[in-house]
């Protein structure tokens, strides 16, 4: 008895350390409420996902719970993470973006006129998706980066990464709910952010809400 106790106190405690010092934020709106723990260094990703991620990916694991029984659709669109600290926005990646069998080649530069362009890092993963960008209806804005992606598909059969299952398993999952459902969603932003800087906004049919993250102590 007394070692089970002790073993049980063992798990929270490695449970509290975990969740030491991640950033977290939550919100309520009239259909559901968001609670939302942004993983940000390499430290804290491993934790969360058990396996590294490319620099520049970061995770932002969701909690959505319907208010009042009502029922919500979760879409992973609706979903945008911005940094005020240099004005990026960042729609989710699909896992096949990130671990896929593809090569997605990304060039970014500032603003409409292209000024300041500069070759990003190689991701594994399908096309179609430039960075950093806006999505489900939030709007682009002159002022941020732009991207043009480019693909490149692999020749040859090669083995799947393992890191794509982990994805697929962890991910915010697209259905209608009507209890708490719960995953993970990876955004690509570049540079060192501060919780303080990032807000995620979520869409849900009564509008907008915002999240903002604060470090936990």
């Amino acid at each position: 008895m007394r070692f089970a106790v002790l073993c049980a106190a063992s798990v929270l405690l490695i449970q509290a350390a975990d969740t030491k010092g991640v950033p977290h934020g939550e919100v309520s709106g009239k259909s559901v409420r968001v609670e939302a723990t942004a993983y940000l260094d390499k430290v804290s990703i491993k934790q969360a996902l058990g396996s590294e991620l490319d620099p520049g990916i970061v995770i932002v694991e969701v909690k959505l719970t319907p208010v009042d029984g009502k029922k919500f659709t979760i879409n992973r669109d609706d979903f945008l993470l911005r940094s005020d600290r240099d004005g990026q926005r960042a729609t989710p990646y699909a896992p096949t973006q990130i671990a896929g069998s593809s090569t997605l080649k990304v060039k970014t530069g500032y603003g409409q006129a292209g000024v300041m362009q500069q070759n990003r890092p190689t991701w594994g993963g399908i096309g179609g998706m430039g960075y950093p960008q806006s999505g489900g209806g939030f709007g682009n804005s002159a002022s941020t980066e732009e991207a043009v992606a480019s693909v490149e598909q692999d020749s040859g059969k090669q083995k799947e990464n393992p890191l794509l299952k982990v994805l697929k398993e962890k991910i915010l999952p697209e259905k209608e709910i009507s209890e708490p459902a719960s995953g993970q969603l990876y955004f690509l932003l570049e540079g060192k952010q501060k919780p303080k800087d990032l807000e995620l906004l979520v869409k849900t049919p009564e509008g907008r809400l915002s999240i903002r993250f604060k470090q936990q102590p």
